[in-house]
């Protein structure tokens, strides 16, 4: 079967952005996740099935299923961008990663077809799926939430072994460039020391060279509503800058990595 004719579940297709990879990007959200971070900006992501979230009043349907080719049909479109600022597509979610299939076909054509490319992904998932993806990457934005197993599994659903044991071996594969993002959030790991852990650790892996701090948000709350859940951090207040920076300088004495707010 052309590859290109491989199907996947996705919710969005996101053009213009310029905060997930270089230059300006296409991000292509794949559905499904295996965590349930409490913070998640993107509940529809987290379950594979179609669901129907309420926006505005209005029943919206999230979910579509689509080729490779049809996906590429859209982020072609801005490819005049992509030459000018050295942007491309990058895959999203959810974690691509649960569709292995189609994230590996999506991006083994968009590097055919001469796109640069990243994906964003907490690394969860067996070794061997992520080996495979590695060959089409260019860059691999990866998520490091904590390095405390019990406190990241109370957080996101998960303990966080396999994703620490899957960093150490991509950055040893040196076949893409990792950066090490932390989505920062109060009560969960909002903390100097906190931060100087994780920096510790993104510090350890060979090749590494950048690491993102990713302050807390509330852009997704009303999203909970929407699906009929929940949103367990509403009592959460956002940090205010000086406090991030902070942390910021809690990174960075801890490491010798170009550490930023955002990215």
């Amino acid at each position: 079967m052309d590859e290109r004719q491989t199907k996947g579940r996705i919710f969005d297709i996101q053009r213009y952005s310029i905060h997930d990879g270089t230059g300006i990007r296409t991000i292509v959200f794949l559905k499904g996740c295996v965590l349930r971070c409490r913070w998640c900006c993107n509940p529809e992501s987290q379950h594979y099935e179609i669901e129907t979230m309420k926006v505005q009043g209005k029943d919206k349907i999230i979910g579509r299923d689509v080729t490779v080719a049809e996906v590429l049909e859209t982020v072609e479109q801005d490819r005049v961008y992509y030459w000018r600022s050295r942007g491309g597509m990058t895959l999203s979610g959810g974690e691509s990663l649960c569709q292995p299939e189609f994230a590996t076909a999506l991006l083994k054509a968009a590097k055919e077809d001469g796109l640069t490319t990243a994906m964003e992904s907490m690394g969860c998932a067996k070794y061997e799926v992520i080996d495979g993806v590695l060959d089409y990457l260019d860059t691999y934005l990866m998520d490091i939430k904590h390095t405390n197993t019990e406190k990241h599994k109370e957080f996101t659903g998960r303990s966080n072994e396999l994703m620490l044991e899957n960093a150490k071996k991509i950055a040893a594969s040196g076949k893409t460039e990792l950066i090490i993002r932390v989505p920062v959030i109060p009560t969960f790991n909002a903390t100097p020391e906190e931060i100087a852990s994780i920096a510790r650790f993104a510090d350890s892996l060979p090749g590494v060279k950048k690491l993102h701090l990713l302050p807390y948000h509330r852009l997704g709350q009303d999203k909970y509503a929407g699906l009929g859940r929940e949103y367990s951090l509403a009592h959460i207040v956002p940090m205010d800058r000086a406090y991030v920076n902070t942390l910021l300088e809690a990174a960075q004495k801890n490491c010798s990595l170009q550490c930023q707010i955002g990215g």
